[in-house]
């Protein structure tokens, strides 16, 4: 008979996994911190927007707080990485032991060159490799004046308007055979052959235990005997890795997490479930199979308090999102401003064991402002959630030294949200 659990002791489980069930050390925060806080998360999304800060640095802010943002740049481009960049939910940062399980379920011929001429780009190919093969990383810019490409591309296409080397790269790139060692400061890749980035001793360890552990007790005893093929044994691993960083989840929660198909998860997740590893458990109000994690905490309390960058991994799966926390959420930097119901770059607010509002935020640094265009509250908001929302709001704004806090008059909180503000110490 599965353990029967109540809504709130799954939101518990849920928020002990992404490490946002409790208040944050008061000590500084140590590269060790933020290595222990991307191995739980197992991959961070990365994003271009830059309207408050880059989305990969956000998950580590809400959990860890006011940290030297240039801990990540050493934790992916200097040796032993703890990170690299590759597919997974979308471009993200991924442990390097999910990179060779990564590369046979991520798909993505659409990014790259796949529709063009293959004697064309073979030969770009082959000219990109040898050049990256003999010199340090670049850019594709500087790629492509190396190469002494010339092209002409349209003037009026909004999406991604690559030129021939760009497209080529994106392809090696999805190949897995180059990857970045590092960013620009406009956030272009710099890209380098993957050999140099991953040592084959990391690339063999991919085929270990995803966490860490002994092999008795990891998704690979689930294949022993079965003569699974290699792509069988690296869905369980993918999978066991996203149960572990999601704690609590369905079918659909876990297949999301690495955007991996859902008819092979499914193989995997029963893989687990005779296994050990993964527990079937009901949660009141949840209509569909939910599964627990075989190390998955339940805190007996939440006290945790952040704000979530809408690329967080909490919120990937947005039905997940609604069926634990009741929260309805919907990205809207894509809708046109005038049907915007809450703002360009909103981050939901958690507070103890509920998302109990949301803000529209922009760093202004220019002016120095970290500027609230909107803030709204939930239905079931708490009665401190103003008080608590501006102590994280000055919290935020010292990260990303900005000297004051202004908060529009747009939303049914900004009033109280205004009055918490104003009754802060001085940045």
């Amino acid at each position: 008979m599965p353990a029967t659990l109540s809504l709130k002791q799954a939101r518990r489980i849920a928020l002990a996994a992404q490490g946002l069930d409790k208040v944050r050390p008061a000590a500084p925060v140590s590269s060790r911190a933020v290595g222990r806080t991307f191995a739980r998360l197992q991959l961070v999304q990365i994003d271009s927007v830059n309207v408050l800060a880059r989305s990969h640095y956000l998950p580590f802010f809400s959990r860890l707080g006011n940290y030297d943002r240039s801990i990540l740049e050493r934790l992916s481009g200097v040796h032993p990485r703890r990170m690299m960049e590759y597919w997974a939910h979308e471009a993200s940062f991924i442990r390097p032991e999910h990179f060779e399980d990564l590369r046979l379920w991520q798909k993505r011929k659409w990014v790259g060159a796949h529709a063009m001429d293959p004697e064309e780009r073979a030969d770009v190919a082959g000219r990109i490799l040898s050049e990256l093969a003999a010199g340090p990383p670049l850019t594709a810019a500087e790629l492509t004046v190396r190469l002494g490409h010339v092209e002409t591309r349209s003037t009026d296409n909004w999406g991604w308007n690559w030129n021939t080397v760009k497209r080529v790269l994106e392809d090696l790139f999805e190949e897995g055979t180059v990857t970045a060692a590092s960013r620009t400061g406009s956030f272009e890749r710099r890209y380098t052959l993957t050999s140099r980035v991953l040592p084959s001793t990391a690339v063999a360890a991919a085929g270990g235990p995803a966490n860490g552990g002994p092999a008795s007790a990891g998704p690979e005893n689930a294949e022993q005997g079965r003569g699974r093929p290699d792509a069988g044994a690296a869905m369980l691993r993918l999978i066991d890795a996203a149960a572990q960083a999601h704690g609590i989840g369905t079918l659909r929660c876990f297949a999301d997490y690495f955007r991996t198909p859902q008819r092979a998860a499914a193989e995997a997740l029963a893989d687990l479930v005779d296994a050990g590893r993964l527990e079937p458990v009901t949660v009141a109000g949840w209509d569909r199979p939910v599964y627990r994690h075989v190390e998955a905490r339940l805190p007996r309390t939440a006290t945790g308090r952040a704000l979530l960058s809408p690329f967080d991994s909490l919120v990937f799966e947005r039905r997940r999102l609604e069926e634990l926390f009741g929260f309805h959420y919907r990205l809207e930097i894509y809708t046109p401003e005038p049907k915007r119901r809450f703002g360009y770059y909103v981050l939901p607010f958690l507070l103890r064991d509920g998302i109990v509002a949301r803000v529209d935020l922009k760093a202004d640094r220019a002016a120095g402002s970290l500027l609230v265009r909107g803030s709204f509250a939930e239905p079931d908001a708490l009665g401190d959630t103003a008080v608590e929302l501006a102590a994280e709001l000055q919290l935020m704004a010292e990260w990303l030294e900005l000297d004051r806090i202004i908060v529009a008059p747009v939303g049914d909180l900004a009033p109280a949200l205004v009055q918490a503000v104003a009754g802060l110490h001085p940045l």
